[in-house]
């Protein structure tokens, strides 16, 4: 490192920028000095936040060694795609070695035109002729540059956004329906076969992967399954099921849906569903459903490409009802489709009868949600219009009282997500209540594998730093999914899955001394999954150590009578802790210390007084954790994660 960069880094880590923020109606201030605001007890600390609500009050507050020589402090802020403008703080006092710096900054004036918006801005430290610049790391840290470089996001919703309460400390498990469970209620196969194999079958897998696949192999789950291991999901303190596509399809996975009014025949039909409704409520479980609504199938009631429904479909006739739900380049073989694959032609939003069959109040969503389920998780979200996303939010939160959940699948940071070119508006109020937290497990991968706690420390701060409170409480915290290989699998397997064609790992298995290795190194992921901000969601099976690669073979059969016990009562006690500590529901979040191959945070409740600890450690000798405030000391062994009260 350059002397230059050494110091601009030593003197960023100096200087501090506090934010507290009021409603300007519970707040009299005189705009130039944080002492001499006079707020009630709604005022509060928001240095680490980077959302804040319409009406919003932000009041800065820079702490600046003196001997830096900096003789003034400016905001630069611009919206999105705007002009940028220079706000300067004000010379408030000198404490002790200090110079403070005070600017209020108001919501409302920066969203002149509406109620919500996006901002990127930075801090400017001036001294003589010499200015420099912040370097946003993680949208709360920040080093210091001599030009302008990353800068942090602001973030303005709706006052009126939030999410659903019932959603936050919660426990998420997420059901591949055609694996999870073979119950005994009546289901029919409509094409395809059945695998009657479930104990040592291998889900059907091209030779390549890339290579085309009808996956018309059938495995037989049903969710009359999902309705006898209820009391069993119970023991794990699950509160929330998730459930990938249960719609008519020709397909295993069924995101490639045939009919969206119908529940698959061999997933038990309306019956099973109205069942498992039934069950889960009873048992204070709610239950969402996947919502596919990019694309459909091309073996369906709407594109008919195959011929095998009443209905005239888009691709058998440019008259079909269904003519302009999809987009031909050349009828009928040349149409959108998903990714380029053509039996999954993509819909055509901008055609409002289209879009409305899904989005309006006797759509698709609403009708599912007046069946009895609780909300949705939207497939490939960012293909979604912000039209389409407007008009489901509407639909869901007023046929719920504001109590039906949108759950997005987003990979990425969604506060300044840009999409197709468009940046989208997904937490600025109206759209979606929360993301799959694909970050979360790059994270902690990061930290397993590469024993990194600065990158875990970065994204999750970043997180914590840039969501709305609401939303960083109903973040979907995931190890895996459906579309990723099983988490067990990746932390054992040394990267053997990106080097071995589909044959090989069909079968192939983790060995003894590595699994031993992935299953402590899981319990640190789990322990974390379910103590950080968000809801823990378990892919069925990751509970039991069910291990398997990429598409198809993340999707192995659930291994009833074959769990291992070890994993599955650490996830039980985890489950446990979830539902007697409500630190972890709406609790602060808050890092107590890290080094290069540990880190420590803690989750505490203001109103109840909760306080867990958190303590990782993957360096290779035992970590003495000094916990601040509780004058004790106490040792983290290698390779481990401990929760303290």
């Amino acid at each position: 490192m350059l002397l230059k960069e050494k110091a601009l880094l030593e003197a960023g880590q100096e200087i501090r920028i506090e934010k507290r923020v009021c409603m300007r109606s519970v707040c009299a201030t005189d705009s130039t000095s944080l002492e001499g605001a006079v707020c009630d007890i709604r005022t509060c600390d928001a240095s680490m936040r980077g959302a804040f609500a319409f009406g919003e009050e932000l009041l800065f507050r820079a702490v600046v060694p003196r001997r830096l020589g900096i003789a003034a402090v400016v905001l630069r802020i611009a919206p999105d795609g705007g002009d940028g403008r220079d706000l300067a703080f004000s010379f408030s006092s000198r404490q002790e070695d200090n110079d403070i710096y005070t600017l209020t900054l108001s919501t409302e004036e920066l969203c002149p035109h509406g109620d919500d918006g996006l901002f990127f801005y930075e801090y400017l430290f001036l001294r003589g002729f010499d200015t420099l610049f912040s370097d946003s790391v993680n949208n709360y840290d920040f080093t210091l540059s001599d030009h302008s470089a990353n800068r942090f996001r602001l973030l303005v919703y709706s006052a009126d956004f939030e999410t659903p309460a019932w959603f936050h400390g919660g426990t998420m498990y997420h059901v591949f329906p055609d694996r999870f469970c073979r119950g005994k209620g009546a289901a029919t196969l409509h094409g395809g076969r059945i695998d009657p194999d479930w104990e040592n079958g291998i889900p059907q897998y091209a030779l390549h992967a890339g290579d085309e696949l009808s996956n018309d192999v059938f495995f037989g789950g049903n969710l009359w399954g999902v309705v006898e291991k209820l009391d069993y999901l119970a023991s794990l303190g699950v509160t929330v099921l998730y459930l990938s596509p249960i719609f008519e399809a020709a397909s295993n996975h069924r995101y490639d849906t045939s009919d969206y009014e119908k529940i698959d025949s061999l997933l038990g039909g309306k019956e099973a569903f109205d069942k498992l409704i039934a069950e889960a409520h009873a048992r204070d479980m709610k239950v969402i459903l996947d919502g596919v609504f990019n694309h459909t199938g091309d073996d369906s009631r709407y594109f008919n490409r195959r011929g095998n429904y009443p209905d005239v479909g888009a691709y058998q006739s440019p008259q079909s009802p269904y003519a302009k739900w999809y987009s031909f380049s050349s009828f009928p073989k040349k149409y959108e489709a998903w990714w380029g694959i053509e039996i999954m032609p993509r819909l055509n939003h901008k055609n409002d009868d289209c879009r409305r069959y899904f989005t309006g109040m006797d759509g698709i969503a609403a009708k599912w949600l007046r069946a009895g389920a609780d909300g949705w998780r939207l497939d490939v979200a960012d293909e979604l219009p912000d039209v389409f996303l407007n008009e489901l939010h509407d639909t869901v939160k007023e046929l719920t009282d504001g109590e039906g959940l949108i759950i997005g699948e987003v990979w990425e940071n969604a506060v300044d997500k840009i999409a197709y070119g468009s940046r989208r508006r997904y937490f600025r109020g109206g759209q979606l209540d929360s993301v799959m937290n694909y970050p979360f497990r790059n994270a902690v991968l990061a930290f397993l594998l590469e024993r990194d706690a600065e990158t875990f420390y970065n994204i999750l701060t970043e997180l914590w730093a840039t969501y709305p409170r609401t939303v960083a409480h109903s973040l979907m915290n995931l190890l895996g999914t459906h579309d990723t290989e099983r988490i067990l699998t990746v932390l054992g397997d040394n990267g053997m899955g990106e080097i071995l064609e589909n044959p090989a790992l069909a079968v192939k298995r983790l060995s003894e001394t590595e699994r031993a290795a992935a299953k402590q190194l899981l319990k640190i992921a789990s322990t974390l999954q379910f103590t950080v901000f968000g809801v823990p969601s378990v892919y069925y099976g990751d509970e039991t150590g069910l291990e398997g690669y990429h598409d198809p073979f993340c999707r192995m059969p659930f291994p009833w009578g074959r769990e291992d016990k070890e994993i599955l009562e650490h996830y039980q006690a985890l489950g446990h802790l979830r539902r007697e500590h409500p630190c972890l529901s709406e609790g602060d979040f808050k890092f107590l210390c890290r080094t290069k191959h540990a880190f420590a945070f803690e989750r505490f409740d203001v109103e109840s007084g909760d306080r867990l600890t958190v303590a990782a450690n993957m360096e290779k000798k035992p970590w003495q954790l000094h916990i601040p405030g509780a004058h004790k000391t106490v040792t983290v062994d290698p390779m481990s994660a401990v929760v303290m009260g």
